[in-house]
C-alpha cells in the first residue's frame, strides 16, 4: 500500500514520509497526515506476543511504509538497544486498581526520549546521501529540548537548536539543556513562553528568505517537535504495547476496550493514542488531562478553542501551554479531511485568537476523548496520597492525570495512566508535596533530601548534572529567534 503524507491546510503535494519527515512542517504552515490512516489495521492477536522491538517495527511500517524493513528494523535496534534503563524500553506497572505506563526510561528521563531516540535514525535514512545538511529548529516547554539534544548531538550533517521559556522550566531541566556537549547543538532561552516559542519556529519554517539564505549553505531546516510526523508515529507504539502487557498480564483479553488517561499540553501524547485507536487497537476513552492552563478541558467541554485567557505558571511546567499544535491533526481527520475549514480555523486563531467547531463535530470528538483539569494543590495532593498509599513516587505531570483518575469509578474498563516524566526531574516540588520544607534549597538538595525520604534513587543522568559545566547561557528576545538559528547554523555548518 502506498501512503502519501500532505498539509492538513491543503490536499495537494503528496510526500512521502521519508520527505515529510525531513521536512517536519509543510510549507503553508500546516502538519503533515496521510489519509491511509486505518486502511491497514494491526493483527492485535499476533501483537500480544512481541517486545518491544518486534512492535515498533510493525507500527512503523504500517505507518511510515516507505522505509523498508531493513531501514526500519536497523532504526529500532539503534534507538532502543542500548539508551533505555530496562529491556521493556516502557513497562507497565501496577497503580492501585489502575496500571501505570512508566515512559521516562531513557536517557533524559522524560516519555520524549522514545520517540527522539528514534527520530535521528529515521532522519538520516531519509537524508541518504543528499549533500544537504538539517538544521533542527525545536521549541520546548521543558523535556523535548533535552531529549532533541541528546538524540541528535554529534550526529553527522545534522545541527539542532533549541528555545525553551526563560524562567519557566524547572531547575534540572534547565541545567540539562545548558549543559549539553556536543558540536552541533545550540541551545537559547527565550523572553516569554512556551507559546510564544513554538509560534516563532513556525514563522521561522515560514520564512522563506531564510530558508533561502539557508539553502545557499545547503542547509535546510526541519523539526524535532511533535509536529513532525516522526515524533508522533513512534509514540503510537507504546500504547500497543502497553496493551500486550495488559493482555500477557492476564488483565484483559484480546479485544477487550482500554482507557488511557493522558497528561498533555500539545495534544502530541493523546493524539498518539488516537492513531492507535485508528490502526486497530480497542481504546476505550482517551482522558485529556490538563493542569491550570486548561484550554484543551474547556474546548472539549464547549467545542470552542480560545487561547485569549492569562497564562498560568504551574508546578507541571511541561504542560504550560496555551496553543495545542497538534490539535490540528485531531480536526484534519474529525472533519473527514476538510483541509479548508482547518486552515481557516487555524487563520481565526492566529488572527483573533477563538475558533468554534459547532455542535455536530463536538459530539464525534467527545465519543472518543474526555477532558478535566487539575490545580497544583490537587495535583500536590496526588503525589502525597500516590506516596503514602501505593508507595510509589510521581512527577507533578503524571500527578495531573492521577488526579483526574482517582475523581471517577471504574466504568468496567481497565485503565492506564501515562507517566511521562522521573519524579527527580522536579524535585522540589514533588519534596514540597510530600510535605517538607524546601525553602532556601535547591533543586539538588531537594534531591538529597528526596533520595534520603524515599529510599529511591535519583537517575545518574540527573544527579550528575550538580556541577557540571554550562555550556550555552545564550537568552533572546522572541523576534530574534531567527537570527539566533541564522547564527546557529554559520556556526555549527561553516
Amino acid at each position: 500500500m502506498k501512503t502519501f503524507y500532505h498539509s492538513t491546510r491543503n490536499g495537494g503535494e503528496p510526500l512521502t514520509s521519508k520527505q515529510a519527515i525531513l521536512r517536519g512542517i509543510a510549507p503553508d504552515g500546516g502538519l503533515y497526515v496521510s489519509d491511509q490512516l486505518g486502511e491497514e489495521t494491526l493483527d492485535m492477536a499476533a501483537m500480544v506476543n512481541q517486545d518491544y522491538h518486534e512492535t515498533a517495527q510493525k507500527v512503523l511500517a504500517t505507518l511510515i511504509p516507505d522505509y523498508s524493513t531493513e531501514e526500519i528494523g536497523s532504526c529500532v535496534r539503534d534507538a532502543y538497544a542500548e539508551n533505555f534503563d530496562t529491556p521493556a524500553v516502557v513497562p507497565l506497572t501496577p497503580l492501585g486498581s489502575d496500571w501505570l505506563l512508566e515512559l521516562s526510561h531513557g536517557p533524559t528521563c522524560a516519555f520524549k526520549d522514545v520517540a527522539l531516540q528514534l527520530l535521528p535514525h529515521l532522519m538520516s535514512v531519509a537524508r541518504g546521501k543528499s549533500e544537504h545538511r538539517i538544521m533542527i529548529v525545536t521549541a520546548t516547554s521543558g523535556d523535548t529540548g533535552k531529549a532533541a539534544l541528546a538524540g541528535f548531538a554529534d550526529v553527522e550533517g545534522t545541527g539542532v537548536t533549541v528555545f525553551y521559556p526563560e524562567g519557566k522550566v524547572s531547575e534540572i531541566q534547565h541545567l540539562q539543556m545548558t549543559t549539553q556537549l556536543g558540536r552541533n547543538v545550540a541551545v537559547c532561552g527565550v523572553e516569554g513562553t512556551f507559546d510564544d516559542c513554538q509560534t516563532q519556529v513556525k514563522r521561522i519554517f515560514a520564512d522563506t528568505a531564510l530558508s533561502e539564505r539557508l539553502h545557499g549553505r545547503g542547509v535546510a531546516l526541519s523539526s524535532a517537535n511533535s509536529i513532525n510526523v516522526g515524533r508522533l508515529v513512534p509514540q503510537v507504539v507504546y500504547y500497543v504495547d502497553a496493551y500486550a502487557q495488559l493482555v500477557r498480564s492476564g488483565a484483559i483479553s484480546v479485544g477487550d476496550a482500554v482507557d488511557f488517561c493522558v497528561p498533555t499540553g500539545n495534544f502530541g501524547d493523546v493524539l498518539a493514542g488516537y492513531y492507535a485507536k485508528r490502526l486497530g487497537l480497542p481504546v476505550g476513552r482517551l482522558i485529556v488531562a490538563s493542569n491550570t492552563n486548561k484550554v484543551l478541558t474547556d474546548f472539549l467541554k464547549t467545542g470552542s478553542y480560545d487561547r485569549r485567557r492569562d497564562f498560568v505558571k504551574t508546578i507541571s511546567p511541561s504542560m504550560d501551554i496555551l496553543v495545542s499544535s497538534n490539535f490540528e491533526r485531531m480536526l484534519y481527520y474529525l472533519t473527514d479531511g476538510d483541509s479548508e475549514r482547518v486552515g481557516a480555523w487555524m487563520a481565526e486563531l492566529a488572527t483573533q485568537g477563538v475558533y468554534s467547531i459547532g455542535d455536530e463535530l463536538l459530539g464525534r470528538l467527545r465519543e472518543t476523548f474526555y477532558g478535566e483539569f487539575a490545580t497544583d494543590d490537587e495535583t500536590r495532593r496526588t503525589i502525597r496520597t500516590t506516596w503514602e498509599e501505593e508507595h510509589i513516587l510521581i512527577d507533578p505531570h503524571t500527578a495531573v492525570a492521577k488526579t483526574i483518575l482517582d475523581r471517577h469509578e471504574h466504568n468496567g474498563r481497565m485503565r492506564v495512566c501515562l507517566s511521562t516524566a522521573n519524579p527527580y526531574k522536579f524535585p522540589a516540588d514533588v519534596l514540597a508535596a510530600l510535605g517538607h520544607d524546601t525553602q532556601g534549597k535547591d533543586d539538588f538538595a531537594c534531591m538529597d533530601e528526596l533520595q534520603r525520604l524515599t529510599g529511591i534513587a535519583a537517575p545518574r543522568q540527573l544527579s550528575t548534572l550538580r556541577g557540571a559545566p554550562v555550556m550555552h547561557d545564550s537568552i533572546c528576545a522572541k523576534e530574534a529567534m531567527a537570527s539566533f538559528v541564522e547564527s546557529a547554523t554559520a556556526r555549527i555548518f561553516r
